[in-house]
């Protein structure tokens, strides 16, 4: 043992480090009464001889490592070489029975005159980091030099350079810096980039734009954003964001999987839920399926797109069924939770929705069915007597004769310019979109007076803007036309209830009652249009005329009730339940126990006039959870199919006729939906954090 132990120090030390060495480590095997050999094996003794073998070496200023190596009973030296000005030390590895001479790092102390240049100490005090009191940027060990900390001091906070050691002390020992430092958790560069992918993604779906405007637009002005802002070092960093066009298209099937599992979740945990349902063809003459569904989660009642699906085949009520039907049972969704199905399809109508709506009656018993309140609204507003149909009609064609013409359109837009006109172009008149009729016959009598001065004398039709007759019905369809149709929007928009309904076509059935007694009385006052003309030309209207609006006042008010019967309301105590004093019909005596309790609650007749209705029942299922479910369940079904026919919109605003073959499902499913995706979980489940395009 000890003349290779002399071979490895005589190559490594000089005589005097040689002779020092070997009669310590002699006197400590002596004193230790064990053999050296037997001493390097033993695991329990190599701290106390690294320590000893450091203490040796260490008062020797030499840059060499060696290696003792010991295999069965013999020991093969081996020794490599290092620059000068360093120290050495000895360690044993455990797994073999080696000691090794590696370089100690050096580790600097911290100094209490250190703070007056600002830094204090921070973590184990045998090995320091530095931390600025003032920044609470926190440096390496090395950085204990005065030196490096004055000039932290002079770069960093130039103002307090010549501040006194007690000005950092009483930093120091204010309580923000007791505060241990929060630990900063950074993503890293992939992680980030796949993250911000999603968002953008996630915005190109919300607005409706075709993928490649990722790659196109989106990422050039953000790498000039950033390169005018920053500099072109963090400029480069937008490249890591991958926004290609396939990259884009599985972001946004990604998120839209992530909505629907949200969806699905809520369904399969609330008490019930109520359908909206209609199908319409697209722009490549595929028949598509939109389906709502309305249900209560946490404190409020929810309504989000259940299905948006194209029936490759039939477009049947049987094709429609089967396929809300496989999404229920793919999901294991019941069925039983479903309480109404509103479509625009009326008891009297014999069509595939009719169809399938009767199938999902079937498959849930408890449900009912409901036709939207807004298609009944538009039927009834088309009946009207005869006179005034034919003022109508007569317009539309006057419109139309512009309108199909585009060099006379151009020719009605300059003549408004020279004469000044409020307008320059009329509207076009569509069946389908009843809303624009109030509008159309505005716009068209705002501009009779250059029309007049435009229409050629050969048109059939110009002397009806001569006609005051025919003006004064003109304007009277403008005025009760746009009353309609502000009634018509009031009744759409999102979470809009059966009552809110009710409620504005019982105030429309007695604004027609006040307007036809008003006619009668030759009082045109709540027609603003037609009282403005009757003042400008200085005339009286007809009796002829009198009557054909009254006539058309009060049959329209029939007509209204006729598809907006007026029944004994017995759930009017959900509308209000502090204007109750016996009993309803429809509630049990536990239940109507409960309601008394509730109505009792001062705090939630508080709660009652701050909220709307369906959050009002929604909060009280803990506290009152059969009176408020009762409730909860006649205010889930849908009162009109607003939904459907915004979701078809914005599906014929994604799918044009230049992206024919998108699938436009999970832009819909992003797009109509109240969840916002989890895009943190969403990049969680990914093992690949930046994936390939």
């Amino acid at each position: 043992m000890i003349a290779p132990l002399l071979c490895i120090l005589s190559y490594n030390f000089n005589t005097f480090v040689i002779l020092n060495v070997y009669s310590k480590l002699t006197m400590f095997c002596t004193t230790n009464s064990l053999p050296m050999d037997l001493l390097l094996k033993q695991g329990s003794l190599k701290q106390e001889v690294e320590s000893f073998c450091y203490q040796i070496v260490s008062e020797s200023n030499d840059q060499k490592v060696g290696i003792l190596q010991s295999e069965d009973k013999h020991l093969q030296p081996s020794v490599s070489k290092k620059s000068e000005g360093e120290l050495s030390r000895v360690k044993f590895i455990s797994n073999s029975n080696k000691i090794t001479f590696s370089k100690k790092p050096k580790r600097r102390k911290y100094d209490e005159s250190y703070l007056s240049f600002g830094f204090t100490y921070f973590g184990n005090r045998d090995a320091p980091h530095a931390q600025c009191v003032l920044c609470k940027k926190i440096l390496s060990n090395s950085s204990l030099a005065p030196s490096k900390l004055r000039r932290h001091l002079e770069t960093k906070h130039a103002a307090y350079k010549d501040k006194d050691i007690s000005f950092f002390k009483q930093h120091l020992d204010s309580p923000e810096n007791n505060k241990p430092p929060t630990p900063k958790i950074v993503n890293t560069d992939n992680e980030s980039a796949t993250e911000a992918s999603y968002n953008v993604s996630y915005h190109i779906a919300l607005s409706g734009e075709a993928h490649t405007i990722g790659e196109l637009l989106i990422k050039p002005c953000a790498k000039d954003v950033v390169m005018r802002m920053f500099d072109e070092q963090y400029s480069k960093k937008i490249d890591a964001v991958q926004l290609s066009n396939s990259t884009v298209a599985r972001r946004i099937k990604d998120l839209a999987a992530d909505i629907e599992e949200e969806l699905v979740c809520r369904l399969k945990i609330c008490d019930g839920f109520s359908l909206q349902l209609d199908e319409s063809a697209d722009v490549s003459g595929l028949a598509v399926l939109l389906v709502f569904v309305r249900y209560r989660f946490n404190k409020s009642i929810e309504e989000d797109l259940l299905l948006c699906e194209s029936l490759q085949s039939n477009a049947t009520g049987e094709e429609i069924f089967n396929c809300i039907n496989s999404f229920m049972q793919k999901h294991e969704i019941e069925w039983e939770k479903c309480v109404d199905v509103c479509s625009d399809a009326s008891r009297a109508v014999d069509g595939k929705i009719a169809e399938a709506v009767t199938l999902i009656k079937y498959v849930a018993p408890e449900s009912t069915s409901s036709h939207c309140l807004l298609y009944r609204h538009a039927l009834a507003v088309k009946i009207m007597p005869t006179s005034l149909k034919n003022v109508l009609d007569q317009a539309v064609q006057i419109i139309n004769y512009i309108k199909a013409r585009p060099h006379q359109s151009r020719l009605l837009k300059i003549l408004c310019e020279e004469m000044g006109a409020q307008h320059t172009a009329l509207l076009l008149n569509t069946e389908v979109r009843w809303l624009s009729r109030g509008k159309v016959l505005v716009r068209l009598f705002e501009l009779r007076r250059e029309l007049l001065v435009f229409m050629d004398s050969a048109f059939r039709l110009s002397d009806c803007l001569t006609n005051s007759s025919w003006l004064l019905r003109l304007a009277y369809l403008a005025d009760i036309f746009t009353k309609l149709n502000e009634v018509n929007l009031s009744m759409q928009g999102r979470n809009v209830t059966v009552f809110t309904v009710f409620d504005k076509m019982s105030s429309l059935l007695r604004k027609l009652e006040f307007w036809a007694s008003s006619v009668e009385e030759e009082n045109f006052d709540c027609f603003p249009t037609l009282s403005d003309f009757l003042t400008e030309i200085n005339s009286t209207v007809d009796k002829d005329i009198c009557s054909a609006i009254v006539q058309h006042l009060r049959g329209l008010r029939a007509t209204l009730l006729k598809y907006f019967p007026v029944t004994n309301d017995n759930n009017a105590w959900v509308r209000n339940p502090f204007t109750v004093t016996v009993k309803p019909a429809s509630l049990v005596a536990r239940d109507y126990e409960s309601l008394i309790d509730l109505t009792s609650d001062s705090q939630v007749k508080q709660n009652f006039s701050e909220l709307s209705l369906n959050d009002f029942w929604s909060s009280l299922i803990q506290e009152y959870p059969s009176i408020a479910r009762r409730a909860v369940r006649v205010l889930l079904p849908f009162a009109t199919m607003h939904l459907c026919e915004t979701g078809f919109s914005y599906y014929a605003a994604t799918k044009t006729k230049y992206r024919k073959r998108l699938d436009a499902a999970p832009h819909m499913r992003i797009r109509l939906s109240n969840i916002t995706p989890n895009i943190k979980r969403i990049c969680d489940k990914k093992t690949q954090k930046h994936c390939s395009h």
